[in-house]
């Protein structure tokens, strides 16, 4: 099984950025740990703060993937061309976040990418991604 995981704009900024809603780890170090307990999935990984980047890469691995896990950012309530990509491609697509968007800002509530997705994980921190493969695995 291959899965990509795409993350957005600041998310680079994981283990610095406001630990109070995100944590202090780096998405290195929990990425690391998503391959040592999953071998036997094949893993990439790829973050960009430019929209056009994340577009570019759905397109990339949106038909040889077996899943992609994705956590936009704050393109989730802004993009309309993500959403398109999302929609485009074949690979199932799940849109992941750390925090629990609903509990927060009214904006960010809403999302534009959502409807081509597989399914939305949201507030269970860094585990939002660890569910998100198990998702993919008891779907196979």
């Amino acid at each position: 099984m291959k899965i990509c995981i795409i993350n957005g704009p600041n998310l680079n900024l994981l283990g610095l950025r406001e630990p109070g809603v995100y944590g202090s780890e780096t998405f290195e170090t929990y990425f690391k740990s998503l391959q040592a307990n999953y071998k036997n999935i094949e893993f990439s990984y790829f973050q960009s703060n430019v929209e056009g980047e994340l577009i570019d890469k759905l397109h990339e691995t949106g038909f040889t993937y077996d899943g992609i896990i994705l956590n936009a950012g704050g393109y989730t309530h802004t993009s309309v061309a993500i959403g398109d990509a999302v929609k485009a491609i074949t690979a199932p697509v799940i849109e992941v976040h750390i925090s629990n968007v609903y509990a927060r800002e009214q904006f960010r509530q809403q999302s534009l990418i959502s409807a081509g997705m597989k399914g939305i994980i949201t507030g269970f921190g860094l585990d939002s991604y660890r569910l998100a493969i198990e998702s993919f695995l008891i779907g196979k």
